[in-house]
């Protein structure tokens, strides 16, 4: 099934996306974490993406390899083959996390990995190789299983999409942030724009169930971040693990479809019980 036809699907259950894979036994964005996701039947798996001094492109979410591979340097200035010999520390890194055998993932492994078995989050850090990163997916025919995001703030950003993400045909993640000043001009653009699925953060629950109709009317899916430390004030794993259902079951009375999370095993338990 293509992404977008999956989005797209009104009755489809929530899709549990699994953030860097699921990392409590495995280095997070290593291939391990990534195998653990789609054994525990996730729906999407998301991972960070960096290019290499040589162009390619590796799985790493900080800007230097030092929390997750101790090593004090910026892999922009390192060739892929000197990276993906570099062994991970488990679960979130430190030094407190001992290495386990895992190496750093180029993103072509992780294409061959995923294919036909999960769907991808890019989480592409630096907005100029989205294109790039694109072309690879293209290439390697995965184009149709992956999405990629990015703020759609001003008009340069919705032209930005058009060209790039809207044109190759791949699916387009919107994120919309309701809790700021310009929260208002944010949504004309994104409805402009009919994303695949719009990434709501907000300040108040009520901000989305009054926009619940219009997304609807609209056929724009909503999908929702729980991580601890930037999900929506009170809206986070930590919250949901003491009430699931005032937490994620608030999130989809709201029409939330797609949930981010850290807690994927938790997230899916409580969805079964409403089944």
């Amino acid at each position: 099934m293509r992404y977008k036809d999956f989005l797209a699907d009104t009755t489809r259950p929530c899709s549990v996306v699994a953030h860097r894979g699921d990392w409590r036994d495995a280095p997070e964005n290593s291939l391990l974490a990534i195998e653990r996701a789609i054994a525990l039947g996730c729906t999407v798996v998301e991972i960070d993406v960096r290019r290499t001094a040589d162009g390619d492109f590796v799985l790493l979410h900080d800007d230097d390899l030092m929390r997750t591979a101790s090593v004090a340097a910026m892999p922009e200035d390192i060739n892929s083959a000197d990276l993906t010999r570099l062994p991970l520390r488990n679960r979130d890194g430190g030094i407190d996390n001992d290495f386990n055998g895992q190496l750093l993932p180029r993103l072509t492994d992780v294409f061959a990995l995923t294919r036909d078995r999960i769907f991808v989050h890019l989480d592409i850090k630096h907005r100029a190789v989205i294109g790039e990163v694109i072309a690879l997916a293209q290439a390697m025919g995965v184009d149709q299983q992956v999405d990629v995001w990015a703020d759609v703030a001003t008009e340069a950003d919705a032209h930005w999409v058009e060209q790039t993400v809207l044109s190759p045909g791949i699916a387009f993640v919107a994120r919309t942030r309701l809790e700021q000043a310009s929260g208002p001009r944010q949504l004309e653009l994104m409805f402009g724009l009919k994303p695949d699925i719009c990434e709501l953060s907000f300040s108040r629950l009520d901000q989305v169930t009054a926009l619940q109709q219009r997304f609807a009317a609209a056929q724009i899916p909503l999908w929702v971040n729980t991580l601890n430390g930037v999900a929506s004030p009170g809206f986070t794993d930590a919250a949901a693990l003491q009430d699931p259902a005032a937490i994620w079951g608030a999130l989809l009375t709201a029409g939330v479809s797609s949930i981010q999370t850290d807690e994927m095993a938790a997230l899916q338990r409580f969805l079964q019980t409403l089944r």
